[in-house]
């Protein structure tokens, strides 16, 4: 069983200094497009266990869960909006996205160094308006393949490192206002997923995590990470069945 009252009662740390001058908002500083599924998902009526079967038609943009939840991190860490501004052309929209999606997110950048966007109130608006022009740079599926952490999931994950990784993606949205969060149960592979942790909370028996999905942007997606079981929980989706899983942080550090 975790020490919990080193949880609970651990400093929170202090935002990095010229990083957290605005605070994530899921409803402007999200993708309003979603990352298709390749699968429909539905419940046996018998078993209740989780079915699949193709999409069809085939999705058009799909398996980009990794590059969307790096892309609204690296928006939230390195744009500036101006929506008194007037607007610009898509192709010089397209040219400053593509500046910030090159960004390392790994890497802290004070605010006098974000690319603005005139004429958009947030993220959520822009791509609301110009789907096309995010999609075509922000990264195609095989940066979710080629994703350097994703080496991580193979390992065994001890009940000890899940709550020092709760930890982590706990103070990394404290400080950096987002986490970028790797969920899966392997070697079933139920689910394989990337999500946006942005704001989370503590409480006697838990930490909530509030999250980004890019499967859903209708709604934030809470991951709880129970202090009395040491694992994360999900809960049920349209394209997951809810249960344990595996998490830990990816695009922080030079391994991972």
């Amino acid at each position: 069983m975790p020490d919990l009252g080193s949880i609970l009662n651990r400093p929170i740390p202090e935002p990095t200094k010229g990083l957290l001058d605005r605070e994530f908002d899921f409803w402007r500083d999200t993708l309003g497009f979603r990352n298709e599924t390749e699968w429909v998902y539905g419940r046996d009526p018998k078993t209740g266990k989780q079915t699949h079967q193709p999409a069809n038609p085939k999705p058009s943009y799909s398996l980009r869960c990794f590059v969307m939840a790096r892309t609204v991190q690296q928006f939230h860490l390195h744009s500036e909006f101006q929506p008194q501004e007037a607007r610009l052309s898509a192709n010089e929209y397209r040219c400053r996205v593509q500046e910030v999606v090159r960004r390392d997110p790994r890497k802290r950048l004070l605010c006098d160094r974000r690319i603005q966007f005139p004429g958009y109130a947030g993220l959520r608006e822009l791509s609301d308006s110009l789907p096309e022009v995010i999609k075509s740079v922000a990264g195609g599926a095989w940066r979710s393949y080629a994703q350097r952490g994703n080496w991580r999931m193979v390992l065994p994950f001890l009940r000890s490192s899940q709550i020092k990784e709760s930890q982590r993606i706990a103070d990394a949205v404290a400080q950096r206002g987002t986490a970028v969060i790797h969920v899966a149960d392997f070697p079933r592979l139920q689910i394989n997923h990337a999500i946006l942790g942005y704001a989370s909370r503590t409480t006697a028996s838990d930490i909530s995590i509030s999250t980004y999905d890019p499967n859903d942007p209708a709604k934030p997606l809470e991951l709880t990470f129970s202090l009395n079981e040491s694992r994360f929980l999900l809960p049920s989706t349209a394209y997951y069945i809810g249960g344990w899983v595996n998490a830990y942080e990816v695009y922080c550090s030079f391994w991972r």
